[in-house]
């Protein structure tokens, strides 16, 4: 009896190992760039990436979104150099603008593949 189960464990080992993912199969599912992730730091690179760049308040207005909830959000994304702020005065009035930086266009296209590869994924099923 042991023998015969033996077997079949060994043989069930060596399909598992003759099963491999299709290459176009994300590794990890989970490894996404969290950072991006999150609903309203993807919308703020989102919309940077097809604008050369846009005022906080045009952010503000697009997005929909309060003072403090863009501020610390686009801080994030300015600390992890995703995001480029430049502060300046015009007519005395501050003015806060924000452009997508090289790292940041580069992590959202791994962003956009990652998420690319998993939509292939769930449909190839």
């Amino acid at each position: 009896m042991a023998a015969k189960s033996n077997a079949a464990r060994v043989e069930r080992d060596e399909k598992s190992k003759k099963i491999s993912a299709p290459a176009h199969r994300p590794e990890n599912p989970t490894s996404l760039d969290r950072l991006i992730h999150e609903r309203m730091r993807l919308a703020i690179i989102s919309a940077l990436a097809v604008n050369d760049s846009l005022t906080f308040n045009e952010l503000k207005a697009l997005l929909d979104v309060t003072d403090g909830n863009l501020s610390v959000h686009a801080r994030k994304l300015e600390d992890a150099g995703y995001v480029s702020c430049a502060k300046s005065f015009a007519n005395r009035l501050p003015k806060t603008e924000y452009r997508l930086t090289a790292s940041g266009r580069r992590a959202l296209e791994k962003y956009l593949d990652h998420m690319e590869a998993l939509i292939r994924a769930t449909r190839d099923r």
